[in-house]
This record gives structure tokens, C-alpha cells and sequence, in this order.
């Protein structure tokens, strides 16, 4: 059996004036096998710290931007396995938070393959978070952003579920 490919990825927990999460909606690989809702984010590239990495994908996805010392520290981590192809993937996937005064968004600095996989972007309210039934990833993300929006970011970053 092959060893896991590691691919780590920075993400950004990316909250509007008036309090609404940036979601974009992908296709999801196995082991979840259908579509869902993720923080926007990416890969962290060789070199690159998870804060680097987290502007530099907030950018390219969004047009938004947070330097990488506007990131700090995470809020939270969570880790897995998960598959593309016949490919197995090891992710330790790190959240940071940020703000922004301005839901626009240009999504013209993604990659063909990333425009080509996203199927849908929202402003999400909370209380649509609480009401869908929907996959929304992390996992926890809503109490995770209750938390934050308090004014309350963890001293060290949450281990939120996988799966």
C-alpha cells in the first residue's frame, strides 16, 4: 500500500460587516462523497508558514486581503485522510479568522481547476448555519465563529473534528 500524499492547507474563516461567513461550495472527495460547504483556502506551499499561505489563498480566491501577520496565530486545526482519484491524501487543514469591510469578492485569481470545481459561493448568516442541513466544513465551524464574533479567540487553536 502506498504511503498517504501530505498536502497541509491554510484557510481562512472569513467573517463580513454584518456577520456572515464566506462559504464556496465544492464537490467533496471521499470520505465525504458529496457536496459541501468549506472555508475558501488552499494549499500551503513549500516554504510557506500556514499564515503566509492563508493570505496568499485568501487573495487568489477572493480578492480579499490580510497579510500574513494580520492572520497571526490559528483558531483552530483539524487533520485527516481523504482521497482523489487513487490518490490518499494525509491534510492538517489550519483556520484563521479574519474580517473584511466588503462582501465583493473577484474570483478571477483562481486557478482554472480550482474555478472549474467551485460550484457556488454564499454569505452565510448564522442562523442559516444552524438551520442547514447541508455539510459544512470544519465541522463545529458554527460555534467555533459564535466564539470568535464574541471576541473570545482561543488561546491555543481548537482541534475540531475530521469527519
Amino acid at each position: 500500500m502506498k504511503s498517504p500524499v501530505r498536502r497541509d492547507t491554510a484557510r481562512v474563516i472569513l467573517i463580513s460587516q454584518d456577520e456572515r461567513v464566506l462559504l464556496f461550495q465544492h464537490h467533496l472527495p471521499h470520505p465525504w462523497a458529496r457536496d459541501g460547504w468549506m472555508t475558501p483556502g488552499g494549499a500551503i506551499e513549500e516554504g510557506e508558514s500556514p499564515a503566509e499561505a492563508a493570505a496568499r489563498e485568501l487573495l487568489e480566491e477572493t480578492g480579499q486581503t490580510i497579510s500574513p501577520a494580520g492572520a497571526r496565530t490559528p483558531v483552530a486545526i483539524n487533520s485527516g485522510q481523504w482521497s482523489a482519484g487513487n490518490t490518499l491524501f494525509t491534510t492538517v487543514n489550519w483556520y484563521f479568522f479574519s474580517r473584511t469591510h466588503t462582501a465583493h469578492l473577484d474570483l478571477s485569481g483562481q486557478a482554472d481547476h480550482e474555478r472549474k470545481d467551485l460550484l457556488n459561493h454564499r454569505w452565510w448568516t448564522l442562523g442559516d448555519l444552524e438551520l442547514t442541513r447541508e455539510l459544512i466544513l470544519p465541522l463545529g465551524l458554527l460555534s467555533l465563529v459564535r466564539q470568535l464574533l464574541a471576541g473570545e479567540p482561543p488561546q491555543e487553536p481548537i482541534r475540531l473534528p475530521w469527519v
